[in-house]
């Protein structure tokens, strides 16, 4: 599972760096953010810039992954492709991730809860 972290401006950036987030994937990306979030600051923001597909499973594991993380962390998404973007329109996700459009808008941007 090739995710990427690092912290900047008080945020940790994680970066899914494959191009599917499916079944075949799900269950090791729920782990590693797990471990990559047991630390983090009060924002997560994961870039999901490079993943062109995503299926339920995938969708089911950034959800997961979003009821791991301590209370009172957020997790926001960041630059989803057309395609992505539109499961989370059509599951109506997007009502409960903040999405940005890239990367630094996110870092740039105060969250309020």
């Amino acid at each position: 599972m090739n995710l990427v972290a690092e912290e900047k401006n008080g945020v940790l950036l994680i970066t899914f760096r494959e191009n599917r987030l499916d079944a075949a994937s799900a269950i090791q990306f729920k782990d590693r953010m797990r471990e990559l979030t047991q630390t983090a600051p009060d924002r997560v923001v994961l870039d999901m810039s490079l993943v062109s597909f995503l299926d339920s499973s995938g969708l089911g594991a950034i959800v997961a992954a979003l009821k791991k993380i301590k209370q009172g962390t957020s997790m926001e998404l960041a630059d989803l492709t057309p395609t992505v973007q539109k499961v989370f329109h059509l599951t109506r996700m997007d009502t409960i991730f903040k999405i940005h459009p890239n990367t630094e808008v996110a870092l740039n941007q105060n969250h309020v809860l």
